[in-house]
């Protein structure tokens, strides 16, 4: 297996940094999102020094099923509920919030936070796969758009990847659109 974590903590570093700076927004992100209305998908609730999808989340709900990624055990694909704005939210696994009770959806678009990403599509997470598996598991079902959200400041242009790792379709930053390279 290929060692992430020096990639991992560099990436952190910049993260927070980034974060610092209070510069992050979901403009571009909504601007993609608009192009995919009524469309299922899933945000995330920010967590420590992730770039926050709410806002972009909250214009989505105005027009079709919007949820959150649930925890359902070490090993295990993620699941996720149902979200709207300002409905009861929990903590869940790892802090997460998610919503304290509601229906499960299955999304078509998947916005997932990262550590790190490069221009490739390639993705560095927390190291714990839940993404991998969930987006390997919904993409052999139907296709499934996977949009990393991030700070500029995380791209890196070495990340290790494996073959079980998926890649992004989308990556969407605070300045631009990223398209990702063959």
């Amino acid at each position: 297996m290929i060692d992430k974590s020096a990639a991992r903590q560099a990436a952190f570093a910049r993260r927070k940094a980034a974060h610092a700076l209070g510069q992050g927004n979901a403009g571009h992100l909504s601007a993609v999102l608009a192009g995919y209305r009524g469309v299922p998908l899933s945000g995330y609730m920010a967590m420590r020094t992730e770039i926050d999808p709410i806002a972009a989340m909250e214009e989505a709900s105005a027009h079709g099923p919007v949820g959150v990624p649930v925890i359902m055990g070490k090993g295990q694909p993620l699941q996720f509920r149902l979200w709207e704005p300002g409905c009861a939210m929990i903590k869940g696994e790892f802090g997460a919030m998610i919503p304290e009770a509601g229906d499960w959806m299955v999304p078509e678009i998947i916005i997932v936070p990262l550590v790190a990403f490069d221009r490739y599509g390639g993705r560095l997470g927390y190291g714990g796969g839940f993404y991998d598996r969930t987006l390997k598991k919904l993409r052999a079902a139907r296709p499934t758009l996977a949009i990393g959200f991030a700070y500029s400041a995380q791209e890196d242009q070495g990340l290790p990847m494996e073959p079980t790792d998926q890649p992004l379709d989308l990556i969407v930053t605070e300045h631009e659109v990223i398209t990702p390279q063959s």
